[in-house]
């Protein structure tokens, strides 16, 4: 038996370059690991079966569950004759822009990995993570990454300096296939740079890297849905030092210049608004 954290993600920067002859979209964005997580528990049992032990929202054949397909593949690709019995604690919330159930299956190669002493490198793994999920080979590895194609190409970034996050979460559920399908490039106004992101990264310059968040997306998402404005612009008048959606929405990050700030932040935004689900979280590095 093995547990291991999945950790939630954010996008600093999300860009779209262009439509890929496989249906995709070509995307640029740099991510970055946070210690909101899930938990999962993997053990190994005597009959060739997936046993799950979780309510996933939204998710109600357990066979369209990303952590049953991970392990589908991983006993399969590896020839692996027993089944495992998985159980999942589940905080990070689902649709939400912050790949909560593209890490639980990177959680999964991880944890079977583990259980089943392969010794399989992070590069192997992210090619089996490839096969589940764009975001899922970035969540296999973790820390601060760009990633290109549509998503799975990663390579490490510097880090962020330390930090602080208030995350939010409105009662909406956002299909990522419907922000991709209704982008429109003539709709957004500015484009990230991510060599900009990276170079005030390298330096550490927080406030550099809050003057280089970017998320075309929020075009689609904030553009259907103007409240999530609102929600930005409440969040930076408390105090954060810049807001910005996550992927496809609708979650929002702000970031502060430390914990205590985002406790403040976070008490007021509670208060405020009832409807929101509230997160305090900070960087979580990548994965050993």
């Amino acid at each position: 038996m093995i547990t291991i954290t999945a950790n939630g993600k954010i996008n600093l920067t999300l860009d779209i370059l262009g439509r890929r002859d496989d249906g995709y979209h070509e995307v640029e964005m740099i991510m970055q690991s946070i210690n909101l997580s899930d938990k999962l528990t993997i053990e190994k049992i005597d009959i060739c079966d997936i046993i799950l032990d979780c309510v996933v929202e939204g998710v109600s054949d357990k066979k369209d569950n990303l952590i049953y397909k991970a392990a589908e593949l991983f006993l399969r690709t590896y020839n692996i004759s027993c089944g495992v019995k998985i159980s999942l604690e589940k905080n990070i919330p689902v649709a939400a822009g912050l790949a909560g159930g593209s890490t639980d299956a990177a959680a999964v190669l991880r944890g079977m990995n583990d259980l089943f002493d392969l010794a399989l490198s992070a590069r192997e793994l992210c090619v089996l993570a490839a096969e589940l999920g764009s975001d899922v080979p970035f969540c296999v590895v973790g820390g601060t990454m760009l990633a290109k194609g549509r998503g799975e190409k990663i390579s490490p970034t510097a880090s962020l300096p330390n930090c602080a996050f208030v995350l939010i979460k409105p009662k909406l559920g956002i299909s990522t296939a419907w922000v991709y399908k209704n982008y429109r490039e003539q709709l957004v106004k500015k484009h990230p740079d991510s060599n900009l992101m990276m170079g005030e990264l390298a330096k550490k310059n927080l406030d550099g890297i809050c003057g280089s968040l970017g998320n075309v997306l929020e075009s689609v998402t904030i553009g259907t849905y103007p409240q999530l404005a609102v929600y930005k612009e409440k969040l930076c008048l408390y105090g954060a030092k810049a807001a910005l959606m996550s992927g496809s929405g609708p979650s929002i990050f702000a970031v502060c210049g430390d914990a205590a700030a985002a406790r403040r932040i976070a008490v007021k935004m509670r208060r405020e608004y009832e409807e929101l689900e509230v997160y305090e979280a900070v960087p979580a590095s990548a994965d050993k």
